[in-house]
């Protein structure tokens, strides 16, 4: 059967300029973490999300799987900053994060539903900076708009076991193919498989889509990148790993987001 490109006025709302998304969320991509022990630690993943308050004003929101932070008991968790240095090295340059007031309860917004916290925080110009536009993140009508389906290619960064890709902190880039059907409507299908190999650490990382990326033949490829989503959790039977890992929707982050616009809380 012949495919045809969806029309204009399917297309999401997507009107980013072209970028390198991989490298951008690379920068905007930050390890989370907590001591959970003397030896051992809880180890999350977030990314950085420029989207500005309802009044205009400007403002960073960290993303990241609810149960991440939900797991991080201790009111100050650490934040992964990296800083360049003059002779063109990076230095990981960790700083506390709080995450609980002073009677224990949470300072980020949670989606009611799916697995999803945004918070709004303080970053280092750098960062701020590389915070990613609220309009890459995708709605739901992007799979459908770019025939997004099962066999696609998607990307994810993370923290795999706390590893990083170098000493400097930067996230460890995988690749995994969509292994799941159907992909919408969203309100149905929250989430959706992606096959490749999860580990703890990875939780709350972006997933997504650049044009380096590989889809089915005979399908069209997006024009613009964008953030599917973040993952979510591992599939596992019983104790055995499938090698699977769960993608919540970026639609979900949409709507976290406006959450927290709605919310009373100050800014940090």
């Amino acid at each position: 059967m012949i495919q045809t490109p969806p029309v204009p006025d399917a297309l999401p709302p997507l009107a980013a300029p072209v970028r390198d998304l991989t490298v951008e969320l690379i920068n905007a991509t930050v390890q989370l973490d907590q001591p959970s022990g003397p030896t051992t630690r809880t180890v999350g993943t977030g990314f950085l999300i420029d989207a500005p308050r309802p009044d205009g004003t400007p403002r960073i929101v960290l993303v990241t799987a609810a149960h991440v932070l939900e797991t991080m008991a201790d009111p100050e968790a650490r934040i992964g900053w990296r800083v360049a240095l003059p002779d063109g090295g990076w230095q990981f340059d960790p700083e506390p994060l709080l995450i609980r007031d002073d009677a224990g309860g949470p300072l980020w917004t949670q989606h009611p539903v799916q697995d999803v916290a945004v918070m709004e925080i303080t970053a280092p110009e750098a960062f701020a900076r590389a915070a990613i536009p609220i309009a890459w993140l995708a709605d739901e009508n992007t799979f459908d708009a770019w025939q997004v389906g099962p066999g696609d290619e998607l990307l994810s960064l993370g923290f795999p076991r706390g590893l990083s890709s170098n000493r400097a902190g930067f996230p460890i880039l995988r690749v995994g193919r969509i292994a799941s059907w159907p992909m919408s409507p969203v309100s149905a299908f929250p989430t959706f498989l992606l096959d490749f190999t999860v580990f703890p650490g990875n939780s709350g990382g972006p997933v997504f889509w650049t044009p380096g990326a590989r889809k089915r033949p005979g399908t069209t490829g997006p024009e613009t990148p964008f953030i599917a989503g973040l993952l979510s959790q591992e599939v596992r039977v019983g104790d055995d790993p499938l090698e699977i890992g769960v993608v919540t929707h970026a639609t979900f982050i949409r709507e976290a987001i406006a959450r927290l616009d709605a919310s009373v809380r100050p800014a940090p």
